[in-house]
């Protein structure tokens, strides 16, 4: 029997939206109409090789260890399993427009972890306002301007995601003002919520956040900032980041990301090397090479003082829409031995395997 929830009922009317939109649009193709509608289907299987793959449980049936997996965000379950479906409705006119980001999965939780009640399929919920050609106004919840890789599955060339990408922000609430200064050159400046409350503030305290941004045909770099205090303490959180991708050749890309981020001596930095090769239209194979060192004052992973290197090789063959990545990964972490193994016995490395399907729209 159907159950009418309050979770039934909004899920029916967001796709009853979704449905109305599209019928719109098909009727408006060809006239060129403002309002669009896109967004990504992904699920995966992962499998570790010397770790352990299952729930293991005590004699009185409680659980004791989980499945091993690295402590980043998204795809760590084992076996068959889901990530998201993200739908993405917009409209863009000439001054003024929206972005409505709908998530729904256990990739899209994880994304907006701190929001609750209808907040919970929220990626992002913003307007903005064209003062000019050169400056625009943006004012609600938009994921972060920091770090090299997104939560979108189809963005990211790696399907699993780095450390650093992970215990940075994922989301802010705030308004932001994004200047063209010229053909190459960009700026920001940005007040907002503390970090990931992107329902509301509960704290009353600010975090401001800039950029500097270079691009031309070729690639871009962007230098990006924030600080502002994230509890009712009064320690402020700085981060500084640098992301940087280019084309070297018609099909060798190589990017770059290295962050460093404090709150009174605890934090973390890293960086990472993104080389990636096309080697025909519809494949290509690219590597993540990340360094994260954990502040001695205080760990947020795996320990204070603790380093952790991770190895991801990714294979991409894209037909149409449709994107499959199979991917290796490798970790390691000096300094403690966290990963579980088949005897139940603890390592200090984890190598695993697993296998995404992406659907684009």
């Amino acid at each position: 029997m159907l159950k009418f929830t309050f979770a039934n009922i909004r899920l029916f009317l967001v796709f009853s939206i979704i449905a109305l939109l599209n019928i719109d649009l098909q009727a408006q193709e060809e006239s060129e109409s403002p309002f669009s509608i896109s967004g990504t289907v992904d699920a995966y299987f992962r499998t570790n090789f010397n770790g352990l793959n299952k729930t293991e449980y005590d004699t009185n049936g409680d659980p004791i260890y989980d499945a091993a997996a690295p402590r980043t965000s998204f795809a760590n379950d084992p076996g068959f399993a889901i990530g998201m479906a993200n739908v993405i409705m917009g409209y863009e006119g000439d001054k003024v427009g929206f972005v409505a980001d709908l998530v729904f999965g256990p990739r899209g939780e994880d994304a907006v972890f701190l929001s609750t009640g209808s907040a919970a399929i929220v990626n992002q919920l913003y307007v903005y306002y064209n003062l000019s050609d050169n400056v625009r106004l943006t004012f609600g919840n938009f994921n972060t301007f920091l770090g090299y890789e997104v939560i979108s599955p189809a963005a990211n060339f790696n399907y699993s995601t780095s450390y650093m990408f992970s215990y940075g922000p994922f989301s802010h609430t705030g308004l932001k003002a994004d200047f063209t200064i010229d053909e190459n050159w960009s700026a920001m400046l940005a007040v907002m919520n503390p970090t990931d409350y992107t329902e509301f503030n509960p704290i009353g305290k600010y975090t401001f956040g800039g950029q500097l941004g270079y691009s031309n045909d070729a690639g871009s770099a962007y230098l990006n900032l924030i600080y502002g205090e994230q509890s009712l303490s009064d320690d402020a959180l700085f981060q500084v980041d640098l992301t940087t991708g280019w084309d070297l050749s018609d099909t060798f890309y190589l990017g770059f990301n290295g962050t460093y981020q404090t709150t009174d001596g605890t934090g973390f930095a890293g960086a990472a090397i993104y080389p990636q090769l096309n080697t025909s239209d519809s494949f290509a194979i690219g590597l993540r090479a990340e360094y994260f060192n954990e502040l001695s004052d205080g760990g947020l992973v795996y320990g204070a003082d603790t380093n952790t290197t991770a190895f991801t090789l990714t294979g991409s063959y894209t037909y149409g829409n449709f994107m499959l990545k199979p991917e290796l990964r490798l970790d390691s972490v000096d300094g403690e031995a966290p990963f579980v193994d088949s005897d139940l016995m603890m390592q200090d490395n984890l190598s695993s395997f697993l296998v995404a399907a992406i659907y684009s729209f």
